[in-house]
């Protein structure tokens, strides 16, 4: 491979001193004009290359942010593109690590960005997260850090999310209006804020409805298809099982449709079944499955925003939290059939 060529090559082959060609690159006033030109035509003429960290080492940027995700499944892939977008129209290369949903190998993820000298973070916290020393850490260090998807209230940092309790109220309250009343939560695990405020969603519409709360219908999950399917099996041999779930995680309600259909029971008519994420598979399985749509896109950009804004800016954001609304979009899944009666009414 052939070296890349040096400030020194230049300035030896020149018989000027190494300064003075840094300062004919940079077009200082103090180098004389022949000088000057002498050095750029023989940079031009070695493809002299100049060492972007170095400059942005001086400058006290490298222009990367570093991502921090639990995994890139389909919803969080598509928030990470959002980032990207964002992050490409204003000159910054990203960084994405994934947690896989560990804690442990999460503070790994952010040592290792430190060490890469990222300018910043943005991050989705793992299940698995409890405490956030890791975070108050880059914060001591005046890096900036966004939140964003599955946040903590015990973090004073700018945050995105959705509204999950809304996802939750929506989801349930739709299966409440086509008639079904012993409805299940598959809900996330305990310790995630975001799956707690999914379910108060859903206890909110149950409870508009005067519908007692069963907590025997109420499994928490990991996000895991397997997961899923076998809490929906534990669910279906009640001796008086569930006739709708709401899953807070499309691979969950994927898991649920292959015990549903294991017990051989009906979508809708002798359960109904709703998801959220709106994730590709829930189109092309039969049948389709009524979901929660995110913002999923909007979300990873108005994330990356907020960085870049944090960036240029001297106003203090930490107290600024945006949250994005959801869509419920009705599939076979949930939506009864409805028989018109004899006489045609």
């Amino acid at each position: 491979m052939e070296k890349q060529a040096t400030i020194k090559d230049i300035a030896k082959t020149l018989n000027v001193s190494t300064s003075t060609v840094s300062r004919a690159l940079r077009n200082t006033h103090d180098v004389k004009q022949e000088t000057r030109k002498a050095v750029m035509a023989l940079a031009e003429q070695l493809n002299y290359q100049p060492n972007q960290l170095a400059l942005h080492l001086l400058k006290k940027q490298t222009h990367t942010i570093g991502v921090i995700v639990p995994n890139l499944d389909y919803v969080i892939s598509t928030m990470v593109k959002g980032i990207d977008e964002v992050a490409l129209e204003a000159g910054y290369t990203v960084m994405v690590c994934q947690s896989n949903e560990s804690y442990g190998r999460e503070i790994v993820n952010t040592k290792r960005l430190l060490d890469s000298l990222v300018d910043g973070f943005i991050v989705s916290l793992s299940c698995d997260t409890t405490e956030v020393d890791h975070i108050k850490n880059i914060q001591d260090r005046k890096k900036p850090i966004v939140l964003f998807d599955r946040i903590s209230s015990s973090l004073i940092a700018p945050k995105v999310k959705i509204d999950n309790e809304e996802a939750g109220y929506l989801a349930t309250s739709h299966l409440i209006e086509q008639g079904y009343k012993r409805i299940a939560l598959l809900a996330g695990p305990k310790k995630l804020e975001l799956s707690n405020h999914r379910m108060d969603g859903y206890l909110k519409a149950l409870k508009e409805n005067n519908i007692k709360v069963d907590k025997d219908l109420i499994i928490f999950c990991d996000f895991n298809q397997d997961y899923a399917y076998f809490a929906t099996k534990e669910l279906l041999a009640m001796k008086r099982r569930p006739d709708a779930i709401f899953a807070i995680a499309d691979k969950m309600a994927i898991g649920a449709m292959l015990a549903i259909k294991e017990k051989k029971l009906n979508m809708p008519n002798d359960i109904g079944l709703v998801g959220m994420n709106n994730d590709p598979a829930t189109r092309l399985v039969t049948p389709t499955i009524s979901t929660v749509e995110m913002p999923a896109f909007e979300l990873g950009k108005t994330a990356a925003k907020m960085f870049i804004e944090m960036m240029h800016s001297e106003k203090d954001m930490n107290e600024e939290e945006i949250v994005l609304k959801n869509k419920l979009i009705i599939r076979e899944s949930s939506q009864k059939i409805l028989v018109p009666n004899k006489l045609g009414k």
